[in-house]
């Protein structure tokens, strides 16, 4: 009974967590086409937060509560499934290819700051000043994405703000779907640590393989399915960025902030194999960028295997 109870909170979370994000992102795009503010400016800060609020949320929380193994996890565990799920599961659907002008900046941006985060988990914890450096680094980078357009944009917040559809237009409207989602969010990061935590218990695991898999899995479903919804529509522009800036944020934004607030121990098993793990991903998503290749299912397939594969060998 207790691990249904704990199962059951888990879902709950995960419910209140994709709530909260779809919410506050259609508050903030609401209120985005009535302020008149620049798109570009909207897809590079709220609708990519948006995406990666319940990482944010979910890692604020378990650090603060001391399970720190939880976000650390989750952040690694989320950019290893941005990569081999979130893009080996759309390509089965349309092809993606990676051709997109400044793709091949921003990538190669997404490997360093991964290299970055390896270092500083060598030298644990992640401090106060580590947490200073990711944020800086994140500024510089939508600074440099608002401006020049050497970065692609990770959403395409103009054309779903033209069509208008499912945004608020009413000032009391619009605050009303910011206020839930803000309340939606950190409740359900609540339950997703309580839940994460007592199946941990439970299944004799560590909280960090918990993070790894089920958190950072549930905490990827907005990311997957904007990348599903973008292949739907023949859209590899917003699939390949969404998930190279989700995974830049998830480190950038959710380890700095978090970093802000309290020091990250990491715990040693990281090293040994998931961090290198998911730097392998990124360098392999960073050679089709590199060779202005086409992902398509056989490779979509081999992503995929990979994933499993990888969530098999960490509940070994």
């Amino acid at each position: 009974m207790p691990e249904f109870i704990d199962l059951l909170k888990l879902f709950g979370g995960f419910v209140y967590l994709l709530m909260g994000g779809e919410l506050l992102v259609r508050g903030a795009l609401g209120l985005s086409k009535e302020s008149h503010i620049p798109p570009v400016i909207v897809g590079m800060t709220v609708v990519a937060m948006g995406t990666s609020a319940p990482e944010l949320m979910v890692s604020t929380f378990s650090a603060l509560s001391g399970h720190a193994g939880i976000a650390v996890g989750n952040v690694v565990g989320s950019n290893i499934a941005n990569v081999l799920l979130v893009i080996g599961v759309p390509v089965l659907i349309y092809p993606i290819v990676c051709r997109q002008g400044g793709l091949l900046q921003q990538t190669s941006l997404m490997i360093g700051v991964s290299l970055l985060l390896i270092v500083m988990c060598v030298f644990e914890p992640i401090s106060f000043l580590e947490g200073v450096l990711l944020v800086g680094l994140l500024i510089g980078f939508l600074f440099a994405a608002t401006r020049g357009s050497t970065f692609i944009e990770l959403e395409d917040p103009e054309e779903e703000m033209d069509r208008g559809v499912g945004l608020p237009s009413y000032p009391g409207t619009i605050t009303l779907f910011i206020l839930l989602g803000v309340i939606a969010l950190p409740l359900g990061a609540d339950m997703v640590v309580e839940g994460g935590v007592g199946l941990a218990g439970s299944w004799g695991v560590s909280e960090a393989v918990i993070g790894l898999s089920l958190i950072a899995l549930g905490t990827s479903l907005p990311e997957l399915s904007t990348t599903v919804v973008a292949a739907l529509r023949k859209s590899s522009d917003v699939a390949i960025g969404n998930v190279v800036g989700s995974n830049l944020f998830n480190i950038l934004a959710i380890l700095g902030i978090t970093a802000l607030l309290t020091d990250i121990p990491v715990d040693p098993e990281f090293l040994k194999f998931d961090l290198w793990f998911m730097f392998a991903a990124s360098i392999l998503l960073w050679l089709f960028v590199l060779l202005r290749a086409t992902i398509n299912r056989t490779w979509g397939v081999i992503f995929l295997s990979g994933y499993f594969g990888y969530l098999f060998v960490i509940y070994q």
